[in-house]
């Protein structure tokens, strides 16, 4: 299962962690994994795209981690976008990919 954290400070996303495999099907043929690899990669190079401070990110073997740095209106709406569109394939696929 992919967890994904979110981790918020006054009200402001602060950090996202995504660790694991969805489980939903093969290496290389996992749709679940494939849409929350292209909802975070999608995301996160348009913020940098528009501001390149505004966040840093680490990818390992076991997931992603990123850190928000800017607390930027854009960077927000883009970061909650983010977690909503990961908060629906949770409801499509409750078994696979857990958002809290």
């Amino acid at each position: 299962m992919i967890q994904v954290s979110v981790m918020k400070e006054n009200a402001k996303y602060k950090k996202i962690t995504i660790l694991g495999h969805a489980m939903h099907d093969d290496y290389g043929k996992d749709i679940v994994c494939s849409a929350c690899s292209s909802i975070v990669t999608t995301t996160v190079n348009g913020i940098l795209a528009l501001n390149k401070g505004s966040l840093s990110y680490m990818v390992s073997k076991k997931g992603m981690s990123i850190d928000i740095k800017s607390l930027d209106e854009t960077t927000q709406i883009l970061i909650n976008n983010m977690v909503c569109l990961l908060k629906e394939l949770e409801g499509n696929y409750p078994d696979n990919i857990e958002v809290k």
